[in-house]
């Protein structure tokens, strides 16, 4: 369960980390609030899930999920470039977001 929660924290991190493009800077009521609901919900559910599992994996894993869905977001939904060495690094990172899974000891 904890993975879980875990997993859905990291994709409220994604969800806010895109919302700030949309919030303008603030200025914008409803893609601020959401934005920030979608922080705190995220960083409850970082708390939630490090009880069960080491924070020196929780972390790491939740901010990669954070970084990969903020990456393609970027691609998709903002046409930001994705150059063949980018690429590689964002398979390395789900490389190691797979190691630390499968390391875990919880």
């Amino acid at each position: 369960m904890a993975w879980f929660v875990l997993v859905l924290a990291g994709v409220l991190e994604v969800v806010w980390s895109l919302g700030l493009k949309y919030t303008h800077g603030f200025t914008r009521a409803l893609p601020s609030v959401i934005t920030g609901v979608a922080i705190v919900a995220s960083l409850g559910l970082l708390a939630q899930a490090a009880r069960t599992l080491p924070i020196g994996t929780a972390y790491p894993v939740w901010v990669s999920i954070g970084v990969l869905g903020a990456t393609i977001g970027g691609v998709v939904l903002f046409g930001e470039p994705m150059p063949p060495l980018r690429a590689v690094f964002v398979v390395l990172l789900v490389v190691s977001i797979l190691g630390l899974k499968l390391t875990s000891t919880a």
